[in-house]
């Protein structure tokens, strides 16, 4: 995936200002708009542009977008870093041309679900009433992805966290500010659900109550555990003789350690369920061990002595089914 470096695409600075991409904006779409443009790359220029005003006019996603940093040039080979928009809180907000289908693979990776499920989920979009003198307006409802470990996941946890938003300063330009809730974790969430919490989100306007935030939740890499829904992996390494004889070994779970008895000639690859230890629910889910046997290393005389004995006294011929 190719970076896009939307200032140069808008021939402006980085720390232009709101008002100055707006002017760079409509003098470009004018010169490159398909219909009254003869460049042969009009409609692909006026594209790009959509896609990198769409970006810039928006104070956040354009605060989210300078998080990467200035180091990238446009054109180069990209992948953004995990978790490059944790604790970033966003508003809803429609689209300038469209919908993000119509952008390039790097917006719709940087931006294209958070923010067109933040703009388009459907739930509390401001609304206006009239009250006494004037109209009372709902404020926005805001929204960003927060990681927890796991263990918070299997036991429910009251987290401090701190989120970062942008406003726009006395200068034009986004300027980064940042605030620190408690939040109960529950018990049993998973992977991408969302918590909302009622009243956290965009300020009313005359008087009108505040929007929600949705906090959609994430997990911090384990060096263990990997999650699937509601389901846990782990890989197990056992030796080769509790592979081939049977054994009953220790396990670690996120609920706690349980004995896993292995079958006698297990193969390194079998997959074993122990059911409702993966995350807590209605059903709760299930915690799959995948076992992976380890051979020892012939460090030693008496280690290289053992191995010597087995491949004299074991016939057997792994690679036997490729007939060789």
């Amino acid at each position: 995936m190719e970076y896009k470096d939307y200032y140069q695409l808008m021939g402006v600075e980085r720390n232009a200002s709101q008002d100055e991409i707006k002017r760079a904006y409509r003098k470009l779409a004018r010169k490159y708009h398909p219909d009254v443009s003869k460049e042969a790359d009009a409609e692909e220029r006026f594209k790009e542009l959509g896609e990198a005003y769409e970006v810039l006019k928006d104070p956040e996603k354009r605060t989210a977008y300078d998080e990467l940093g200035a180091n990238w040039k446009g054109g180069q080979d990209f992948q953004p870093p995990p978790g490059w928009d944790q604790g970033f809180e966003f508003q809803g907000g429609g689209f300038t041309e469209g919908d993000a289908s119509q952008f390039s693979d790097f917006f719709e990776t940087l931006f294209g679900s958070g923010f067109a499920s933040a703009g388009h989920s459907g739930r509390g979009q401001p609304g206006a009433s009239y009250s006494g003198g004037g109209f009372a307006t709902r404020g926005e409802d805001t929204h960003a992805k927060v990681m927890i470990d796991l263990d918070d996941a299997y036991q429910g946890a009251a987290r401090s966290i701190t989120l970062r938003h942008s406003e726009l300063g006395d200068d034009g330009r986004p300027t980064v500010k940042s605030r620190t809730l408690k939040v109960n974790i529950p018990k049993g969430v998973r992977q991408g659900q969302h918590i909302r919490l009622s009243g956290q989100g965009g300020p009313g306007y005359g008087g009108g109550p505040a929007g929600d935030l949705y906090l959609e939740i994430g997990f911090n890499d384990h060096p263990f555990y990997r999650v699937e829904g509601r389901d846990v992996y782990l890989d197990l390494p056992i030796t080769p003789w509790e592979a081939a004889l049977g054994a009953t070994v220790a396990v670690p779970t996120p609920g706690g350690e349980v004995e896993l008895k292995i079958p006698a000639e297990s193969a390194s690859g079998r997959k074993m369920r122990l059911k409702a230890r993966g995350i807590p629910g209605s059903p709760a889910g299930d915690l799959y061990v995948q076992l992976r046997v380890v051979v020892p290393p012939a460090d030693s005389d008496e280690a290289r002595a053992l191995y010597q004995q087995m491949a004299q006294k074991m016939a057997f011929n792994p690679r036997a089914a490729l007939g060789v």
